[in-house]
C-alpha cells in the first residue's frame, strides 16, 4: 500500500534547503484585491534577483505579481519609490508569551512570525504544563504576529510526571512522555526542542531524547536543540547527540555557535563537518543571530551539582570552597568577570565585575550569593569573525533568541542589523540572500507551506523598505531602542506596523498539518 504523505511531509521533500522553487500554487483569489503594491523591488524569498514588480493582495493572501508596466487598481495603492517588498521575516528562536508581552519591537526589524517553546522550556497558562490550554488561549486573543510552537522537552517531562530528581525515567515514564508528545504533535507543534544546557534537559540522556524524536518524525516535524555544550571542544560531540536523538527527525541546531572558537578557519571546518552530514543524508539546518554576547541563566556558570533540584543551601554549606573554585575557573575561562552583563534587576546593566565590587565582595563570592536562579545576562564569548562565517551559510537561517524585555539587542535589532551591516555597509549578504535566509528556509525548515516566499495564493505576510534607511538603534548599553526603516508590516493581508507604530494586532497561532 502507497504510503499517504501529509502536506508538510510533501513540501519537504520537494523543496531543497538553498533554493526555494516547489512551492505550492493557489488558484488567483478576488479580482478586487485590498492592496497594490505598484513598483517595488520584489525580494521574493526564495533567493532569486529582486525585480521590478506590481503586487496585488487580496484578503489575506498574495492574488496576484505582474510587470510594473500592468497598471491596475485597489482599495489602497501604495507606491514602491524603489523601496524593496520582502517576505515578514520568520524568527527562528524567539521567546516571551504574546498572551502577557508585546511584540511591538519585532514588527518594528521586519518579523511577522516567531518560533516559541524553545530551550526546552514552553509558555503555558498559569500552572498547566499541558500547551494544548494555552494554544486555546492565544486562538482567543489578538497578538502582534503570528506564532509557531514547538512542544518543548522540559515542560513535557514534568507534564507526563517525571520529576527532575529522577535522572533516568523508567519505561512508564519514558512512555508517558512519548504520549505526551504525541498529544501536543496532533494539536499542531511544529516539533520538538531541547535545552539541554538547562534543568531538567541536563540530566538527561540520549536514550530519552531518541524515544521522542521518533515521535516527531511520525508528523514530519524538526527537532531544535540548545545542545550540551556549545565549547569548542565539544561542539561536534554535542552535534553528533542532537542528530542521533533526533533522526529519523529533522535535526536543526539553535543558535549556532562555537563559545571559545577563534577565526575564520575553524569556522570554515565546523561548515565542512555539517555539510559532511548532510552528504549522508541527513537534512541539518541552523540558525544564528549576529552578535558576539550571548543571553541566558547564570546558572550556566555553575556545576550541575549545584542545579536544581539539588539543595542549594547545603551545597554552599558543604561545599563551599570547591564551588568558589569551580566558578572562578569557569568565568575565569569565559572572558573574566567584566565579560558578563547582568541583564536582571537589581543588578540588570552592570556588569558582574561592577555588581560585585559594589557588593564588595569577590566576584565569585558574589555568584556564591545571589546564587544560580538570580537572573540572565549577556554573555560575551563569541569570536566575530568566527561567527561571521558561519552567519554567511545558506543552510544557517536568521533568528533572535529574544523576547520582549530581554536585556540584549538582539531582542530588537536583529533583521535590522542584518540589513543595515551585513547588506549595506559590510556587502557580506546580497538583499535576496538575506531575505531568503530570514523567510524562504526558515519557512523551508519548519514546513509552513504557504508563507516565507511571495508568490500567488501564498499567505500575505509582507514588509516594505529601503535598505538603506534600515537602522538598528539598540545596543547593550540601550537595549529596547525599536528598529527603524520598515515603513509597512503587513500580516494576514492587513497592516500590523506603520508609520513607526503598532497599528492593529493581526497575527495568530499557526498549527502544523
Amino acid at each position: 500500500m502507497k504510503q499517504r504523505l501529509t502536506r508538510r511531509q510533501a513540501l519537504g521533500g520537494a523543496v531543497a534547503a538553498g533554493g526555494l522553487s516547489a512551492w505550492p500554487m493557489v488558484a488567483t483569489l478576488a479580482a478586487q484585491p485590498d492592496t497594490l503594491f505598484r513598483e517595488v523591488l520584489l525580494v521574493d524569498g526564495t533567493g532569486t534577483a529582486p525585480r521590478l514588480a506590481n503586487v496585488l493582495v487580496s484578503g489575506d493572501r498574495i492574488a496576484r505579481i505582474d510587470p510594473p508596466s500592468a497598471g491596475g487598481d485597489a482599495r489602497r495603492v501604495i507606491a514602491g519609490e524603489g523601496r524593496v517588498l520582502a517576505p515578514g521575516f520568520i524568527d527562528m528562536h524567539s521567546h516571551g508569551d504574546p498572551l502577557k508581552d508585546s511584540y511591538e519591537a519585532f514588527l518594528a526589524m521586519g518579523v511577522t512570525t516567531i518560533t516559541l517553546g524553545q530551550d526546552g522550556s514552553g509558555p503555558r497558562l498559569g500552572k498547566d504544563l499541558d500547551p494544548r490550554s494555552w494554544m486555546a488561549a492565544i486562538d482567543r486573543a489578538p497578538i502582534d504576529l503570528n506564532v509557531v510552537l514547538l512542544a518543548s522537552h522540559g515542560t513535557l517531562r514534568r507534564a507526563a510526571g517525571v520529576p527532575d530528581s529522577v535522572r533516568v525515567p523508567d519505561a512508564a515514564g519514558l512512555a508517558r512522555m512519548a504520549a505526551q508528545l504525541d498529544s501536543e504533535m496532533r494539536a499542531g507543534a511544529f516539533g520538538l526542542s531541547y535545552g539541554l544546557e538547562y534543568v531538567p534537559g541536563i540530566y538527561s540522556e540520549t536514550a530519552e531524547l531518541t524515544n521522542l524524536g521518533k515521535v516527531v518524525s511520525r508528523y514530519g516535524g524538526v527537532v531544535m536543540s540548545h545542545m550540551r555544550s556549545e565549547n569548542d571542544e565539544d561542539i561536534k560531540t554535542s552535534i553528533d547527540e542532537l542528530i542521533a536523538s533526533s533522526l529519523p527527525a529533522r535535526p536543526h541546531i539553535s543558535h549556532l555557535k562555537v563559545v571559545f572558537g577563534k577565526g575564520e578557519a575553524r569556522a570554515r571546518e565546523l561548515l565542512a563537518f555539517l555539510a559532511d552530514k548532510r552528504r549522508q543524508g541527513i537534512e541539518l539546518t541552523a540558525d544564528q543571530y549576529p552578535y558576539e554576547a550571548g543571553y541566558t541563566g547564570i546558572a550556566i556558570l555553575f556545576p550541575k551539582w549545584a542545579l536544581p533540584p539539588t539543595d542549594y543551601a547545603r551545597v554552599v554549606a558543604e561545599r563551599r570552597q570547591e564551588l568558589r573554585d569551580y566558578l572562578v575557573q569557569r568565568m575565569t575561562r569565559r572572558g573574566g568577570p567584566e565579560a558578563l552583563l547582568i541583564g536582571t534587576a537589581p543588578y540588570a546593566g552592570k556588569t558582574l565585575a561592577q555588581a560585585a565590587r559594589e557588593a564588595g565582595l569577590h566576584f565569585a563570592d558574589f555568584l556564591i550569593k545571589i546564587g544560580p536562579q538570580s537572573g540572565s545576562g549577556a554573555h560575551f564569548t563569541q569570536d566575530k569573525a568566527l561567527q561571521d562565517v558561519l552567519l554567511l551559510d545558506p543552510y544557517v537561517a536568521f533568528s533572535t533568541d529574544g523576547g520582549p524585555g530581554m536585556r540584549h539587542p538582539r531582542a530588537t535589532g536583529t533583521y535590522a542589523k542584518l540589513v543595515e551591516e551585513y547588506v549595506v555597509r559590510d556587502r557580506k549578504l546580497g538583499i535576496a540572500e538575506m531575505v531568503r535566509k530570514g523567510s524562504g528556509l526558515p519557512a523551508h525548515i519548519l514546513r509552513l507551506g504557504d508563507r516565507g516566499v511571495i508568490r500567488p495564493g501564498m499567505q500575505a505576510d509582507l514588509i516594505l523598505f529601503d535598505p538603506a534607511k534600515v537602522k538598528a538603534r539598540s545596543s547593550y548599553v540601550d537595549p529596547f531602542a525599536k528598529a527603524e526603516g520598515f515603513d509597512l508590516v503587513m500580516v494576514g493581508g492587513q497592516a500590523a506596523y506603520e508609520g513607526g507604530a503598532r497599528v492593529a494586532k493581526r497575527g495568530r497561532l499557526l498549527r502544523a498539518r
